[in-house]
């Protein structure tokens, strides 16, 4: 093996869910404040996934007093603690980035059963 790889490979989250774009996750987060450090959790609706291996990363929209908030999650970092599915999403697209022009009801996404 290539030595990035197994480099990789030791960096790796080898206890991470299945999640695709469109499913609903609630992904913890470890935030450090001076000197005391404490876990945020950030729920909201995947809305795209990008790269792969050690860089893969997640961006995850949610809408938080009528105001749209997206934060991109690189899935192998050691600050996240746990990303955990809420619920799956039924969508025919890659990418969901039509969800940013939608309001209300509209900007939900189907449950896939």
């Amino acid at each position: 093996m290539n030595l990035v790889e197994t480099l990789n490979q030791q960096y790796m989250k080898p206890e991470l869910p299945e999640m695709n774009v469109g499913d609903t996750v609630r992904v913890t987060v470890r935030v450090k404040e001076g000197n005391r450090e404490r876990t945020q959790a950030f729920e909201g609706t995947i809305i795209a996934k990008k790269h792969g291996g050690i860089n893969e990363t997640i961006t995850v929209r949610r809408i938080s007093y009528n105001v749209g908030c997206e934060k991109v999650f690189p899935v192998h970092s050691p600050s996240i603690v746990s990303v955990e599915t809420v619920r799956r999403g039924k969508v025919r697209r890659a990418k969901l980035y039509y969800l940013r022009d939608r309001v209300g009801k509209n900007a939900k996404v189907k449950e896939r059963i």
